[in-house]
């Protein structure tokens, strides 16, 4: 019994060395309880990549939620970054850079950042079929990489944090609009005033 119990214990460090974590668990919970997920792609791997992982932390997503989590913008580039001799094979620099803001009540925009995986593969022009399911391969992993980024970003973030971004982005649009309404008020009293319309006496 002993030693089943140990192997048990064993094979448990040994995942969790290798960063295996069970469905809804993780190094630190998430104070956020709830949140919508947004993208320009609706039907884009990396938002469904991100939705799955908020819920699988715990994190109910859905529409109506006070914060909704955007995924503004997703870009990727390749360059090449050294030549092998006669040129045959290159190793490239794949990037994945992601841009998210997260907004809350009236669409006001509380914080933005951006994320960016590189990861670097070798071309082999003698084997374009293989270099190009490796480059694949790459792409996946950094897209999940990119997912756990955004993950421990949003394990950072407390209800707390976004309540008072949300105060100072209330206030600062109160300000805009009331400075844009005095600049109106100021340009209609500069216009001249029109004295009213005499006619002449029958």
């Amino acid at each position: 019994m002993m030693k089943r119990n140990l192997l048990v214990l064993g094979l448990a460090t040994l995942l969790s060395a290798c960063g295996f974590h069970l469905r809804g668990t993780s190094d630190a919970d998430f104070a956020l309880t709830e949140m919508d997920v947004t993208a320009r792609n609706q039907y884009g791997q990396t938002l469904k990549d991100v939705r799955k992982a908020l819920e699988d932390n715990g994190v109910n997503v859905h529409a109506g939620a006070p914060y909704t989590l955007v995924l503004a913008r997703e870009d990727e580039s390749q360059r090449s970054a050294s030549y092998t001799t006669g040129a045959r094979s290159a190793e490239y620099e794949l990037t994945q850079v992601l841009q998210y803001e997260i907004r809350g009540n009236n669409d006001l925009l509380l914080m933005n950042d951006r994320l960016t995986v590189q990861k670097y593969y070798v071309h082999d022009s003698n084997n374009l079929i293989g270099s190009d399911q490796e480059a694949a391969q790459l792409r996946q992993e950094m897209r999940h990489e990119m997912v756990q980024q955004m993950v421990m970003r949003l394990q950072m973030i407390t209800p707390a944090q976004l309540d008072q971004l949300q105060q100072t982005a209330e206030a600062k649009a109160k300000a805009e609009a009331d400075a844009a309404e005095a600049a109106r008020q100021a340009e209609e009293a500069q216009q001249p005033q029109q004295s009213p319309l005499q006619l002449p006496i029958q």
